[in-house]
């Protein structure tokens, strides 16, 4: 066991505590072996800092303190533009397109900052070329030290300052090499600063890791004011801009994207995207999702098989495995269907994943329409939640949701007592 030696403090990787002692344990986050040491060089000085108060009501908001991106769909999901002195955290994973992304935004909002520790100016430049992107009034630096970047913002005064990314950045006043827990926390900190001292919008780019968060503490997180992810699958166009934190509007809004030659591109109608190929065939249910705001209509499909095994199988991708198993439950026991030897592969198209309640009644008939080897009706739609009774609930956005699937010219049928009824009613 480590010991401490007066100079070292250990940082938790998981949550970023700081403990004078290595453990094996975190005392904050319970995490096992991950407490790392770091040396940090910190000044202490006698004196306190002095501290000024102000009242509240002296402080008059500004009519528009949102810079709009001229990309409607990305505006929303930051909430209706990008606030002035914000700090966002973009996260994906390599390659998904998140540097491609952010150069695409700064240049509606010029005069930008591009720090960059990844590509050169000249690499950096080839993209935008390609984008065909203006950007004349686009300020690059491939100094990956932060230390000095408040001289830059006083001289140029930029509207965005864009760091790419997190992880390859450091500041020289702070021990450590880059992409450290102490050099990731405290270059966010100092950023943090840097925007309310400047009133600038800071883009923090950040890579995730294999279980799909933002590398580093997660701290990082907390001291941010907006966190969206990238996501998407590297054999697809489609690209999913999504918000899980938003301190200036409401949490998870997603804009759909496609990525082609010159960037990625809105959807005003995503569910033409998903819904391009869709056929009406035994085991496909269109559901009717809500993201945020935004109503969504995915393609949900299941396949049934005898079992091969005493065991069957269930496999599912973008919906919940245990929320699968409880609705198959549900099906052989409120409906009458015999699913016990079936093996059931369940597939949210698109690479969505349907994670509310709405999605229940649309995953139950098209296991029930692949059981049964009979099509729902044609264009058809359906959102309602199942219970354990085999009830089915009324879900939030009803209304909103109805409109959107009229607007594409399916027909929501959620007019149903329980679960048996709607497969009686849509499988004849």
């Amino acid at each position: 066991m480590k010991k401490p030696n007066g100079k070292s403090v250990f940082v938790c990787s998981n949550c970023g505590n700081e403990s004078p002692t290595w453990a094996g344990k975190c005392s904050a986050c319970g995490e096992w072996n991950s407490l790392k040491e770091f040396s940090p060089a910190v000044e202490k000085s006698s004196a306190g800092a002095k501290i000024l108060l102000s009242k509240l009501s002296d402080f008059t908001n500004k009519k528009s303190f949102r810079t709009q991106s001229k990309y409607s769909e990305i505006d929303r999901v930051f909430g209706g533009g990008i606030v002035e002195g914000a700090v966002m955290l973009v996260g994906g994973e390599p390659g998904i397109g998140k540097s491609t992304l952010v150069l695409q935004l700064i240049e509606k909002m010029a005069p930008a900052i591009y720090l960059s520790g990844e590509e050169s100016p000249a690499q950096i430049k080839l993209r935008a070329d390609r984008l065909k992107l203006k950007t004349e009034n686009i300020f690059i630096t491939d100094g990956a030290d932060i230390s000095g970047l408040e001289n830059i913002l006083d001289e140029i005064k930029p509207k965005i300052l864009v760091v790419d990314s997190i992880q390859t950045v450091y500041d020289s006043r702070i021990s450590g090499s880059a992409g450290s827990q102490m050099q990731v926390k405290e270059s966010g900190l100092v950023l943090q600063q840097l925007a309310k001292k400047y009133n600038v919008a800071v883009i923090i780019i950040g890579h995730v890791t294999k279980e799909g968060l933002v590398a580093g503490p997660r701290t990082l997180e907390h001291l941010v004011d907006v966190v969206v992810y990238l996501e998407g699958e590297r054999n697809r166009d489609a690209r999913i801009l999504r918000t899980v934190k938003n301190r200036f509007g409401t949490t998870d809004e997603i804009a759909v994207l496609v990525m082609s030659e010159t960037g990625l591109k809105e959807i005003t109608n995503p569910g033409a995207i998903f819904l391009s190929e869709t056929e009406n065939a035994p085991g496909s249910a269109i559901c009717v999702l809500l993201e945020g705001t935004r109503p969504l209509l995915v393609e949900i499909q299941a396949l049934t098989t005898p079992t091969s095994f005493g065991y069957p199988r269930r496999t599912s991708s973008g919906f919940d495995l245990n929320r699968l198993n409880i609705l198959v439950g549900v099906l052989i026991k409120r409906a009458g269907l015999n699913l016990g030897g079936q093996d059931i592969y369940l597939n949210v198209v698109g690479g969505i994943s349907a994670n509310e309640p709405a999605a229940d009644l649309a995953v139950c008939l098209a296991i029930a329409s692949s059981m049964k080897n009979k099509t729902l009706p044609k264009m058809s739609a359906f959102f309602a939640e199942v219970g354990l009774t085999g009830e089915l609930r009324n879900v939030a956005g009803a209304d909103k949701r109805k409109k959107e699937a009229k607007n594409l010219g399916y027909t929501p049928l959620t007019n149903f007592k329980n679960v048996r009824e709607a497969i009686d009613k849509t499988l004849v």
